[in-house]
């Protein structure tokens, strides 16, 4: 099982980096991504320590950790230069919060990060089958999400991905260890948003690439 998309005390997770590795590697996992929200107020505080303590943990235990960022709630306009500046900070995977139907996520946002060198939309939403096409284009993931709230377009996203050719990726968002789901888990919450088995095995080994390119 790989999450690339879990947060820790860096925003609002209730883990310090090195339990939610541990907790995860615990649970099964080979791999997770850290992920923390980022916006102006926090990118160069946040970034740099979770690179620093993701390179410590890959090094000393069996779970591939890799530092990322969430850009969170920033306006449309902003986020292409915030992206590329968690990217010269050393994040290795950067995640936009998509257009989610259950936050208040400005309208535009979606396209804006599929316009920007991003690595995955997360939960977003009621997404067009034009965005889902961009996704395509430019290989950026789409996420399927276990997390409440966040999943109940799942359906929606895996019906648009088809469609347009998007692939996809099965995270958590985890804040805490229960959100860490078994794979077994995982699987049903993907059966459950209408994608068969071959799309499921698609969906995991677009995880399983991923990690191999970006191991630390």
């Amino acid at each position: 099982m790989i999450d690339l998309h879990t947060h820790t005390i860096f925003s609002d997770g209730e883990l310090v980096p090195a339990e939610m590795a541990r907790r995860a590697e615990f649970a099964g996992y080979r791999a997770i991504a850290l992920t923390d929200h980022v916006d102006h107020s926090n990118l160069n505080f946040v970034v740099p320590r979770i690179v620093s303590v993701c390179h410590q943990l890959s090094r000393a235990s069996s779970i591939t950790v890799i530092p990322g960022a969430e850009i969170t709630h920033v306006p449309p306009e902003l986020i292409h230069d915030i992206v590329v500046e968690a990217r010269s900070l050393g994040a290795r995977i950067i995640v936009v919060h998509g257009e989610t139907i259950v936050e208040p996520v400005a309208s535009g946002t979606n396209r804006a990060a599929l316009l920007s060198p991003v690595d995955i939309l997360a939960h977003p939403g009621l997404i067009t089958v034009e965005e889902a096409r961009l996704a395509a284009e430019r290989s950026i993931f789409l996420e399927i999400s276990t997390r409440k709230g966040h999943s109940l377009t799942n359906g929606h996203v895996a019906m648009m991905a088809r469609e347009s050719g998007a692939k996809l990726l099965i995270n958590n968002d985890a804040h805490a260890p229960t959100d860490l789901v078994s794979p077994e888990q995982a699987f049903r919450i993907a059966r459950g948003s209408g994608m068969t088995d071959t799309e499921i095995d698609r969906m995991i080994a677009n995880a399983e690439e991923v990690v191999e390119k970006l191991r630390v």
